[in-house]
């Protein structure tokens, strides 16, 4: 049987807007920042707190006081035992693994308890599998720092208010069937010139940023309300961003028959409520909350 999880989310948004107005020192050197708070706030996170780190290892060193290790308590339920989902409490020294939750993660796997279940593959917030929520955020593990506050505990459960297959992992079976039922694919009703590939302009290309870096990790329709209750028929941020990114693009000559489709049915366009949880929570600074805004614009012009 599957298990739900309950929401407990917190938001991000402040952290992540102060780092859009305050360039951090050194962005020249590292463009992958640029246009990306969200990666500019756990790269500072992540200098500050592994300096931090390194001065206590080096006054434990020294025979002071210093603590390196920190609890982690994780999410535990497994199907093929009886009883309810536990917190189970893990001790790291994070002074012998890296500075990321997905470091952590893997060093319990490895070195404590090889039970623990939880998706990785990438490591470099691509793949978008372990994805997860940490002290009340989704996010993705692999570009979470870790906090290196010795005196609390870190809470790592599974996204919220799905299904549970095994303690980390979830059933994402529904999302990648709302996913899917977008055509996230290119659609054209006539073949490109001479049989090569459909050509668009830079501008036009420009107009795509921000949309298509989804990463599909379902951190942002796992931290939204509407869809915690509507799940069912309610598309989601997710799928929604991937649908506008299809009507936005040049080469796609199906936007109409796109919209129509979103609107065909009041609860899978506008079931959102612009409470925009999933613009504060992603890991990639993107804004699905604003492609929805511009979908259900598109279909109200249409409609006029």
């Amino acid at each position: 049987m599957l298990r739900r999880t309950l929401p407990r989310l917190s938001s991000v948004k402040d952290r992540v807007a102060g780092a859009a107005k305050h360039a951090v020192k050194g962005d020249e050197h590292f463009p992958s920042l640029h246009g990306h708070p969200a990666a500019r706030v756990h790269a500072r996170e992540a200098a500050e707190k592994q300096a931090g780190l390194a001065a206590a290892e080096e006054e434990k060193q020294r025979g002071g006081k210093a603590d390196t290790v920190k609890e982690f308590q994780i999410y535990r339920w497994n199907p093929d035992s009886p009883g309810r989902p536990f917190l189970q409490s893990y001790s790291v020294d994070l002074a012998t693994c890296g500075p990321m939750v997905l470091d952590v993660l893997q060093k319990i796997k490895s070195d404590h308890d090889s039970t623990l279940a939880f998706r990785r593959s990438c490591r470099e917030g691509i793949c978008g599998s372990c994805s997860m929520n940490i002290d009340g955020v989704n996010t993705v593990a692999c570009l979470k720092p870790v906090d290196t506050d010795t005196s609390t505990a870190t809470m790592i459960t599974p996204l919220p208010h799905m299904f549970v297959v095994k303690d980390l992992v979830v059933d994402l079976t529904n999302f990648y069937q709302q996913y899917k039922s977008v055509e996230p694919w290119l659609k054209t009703k006539q073949p490109a010139a001479e049989g090569r590939e459909h050509v668009q302009s830079p501008g036009e290309r420009r107009k795509l940023d921000g949309l298509y870096e989804c990463i599909l990790c379902a951190c942002c329709s796992t931290a939204c309300p509407s869809y915690w209750w509507n799940s069912e028929d309610f598309l989601g941020p997710a799928a929604l961003l991937h649908a506008y990114r299809w009507v936005s693009d040049s080469r796609d000559e199906y936007g109409e028959e796109r919209i129509q489709a979103l609107s065909e049915g009041w609860d899978k366009l506008y079931r959102c409520r612009m409470i925009k949880s999933c613009t504060a929570t992603c890991p990639k600074s993107l804004d699905p909350a604003a492609a929805i805004s511009a979908l259900k614009t598109m279909h109200q012009l249409r409609k006029a």
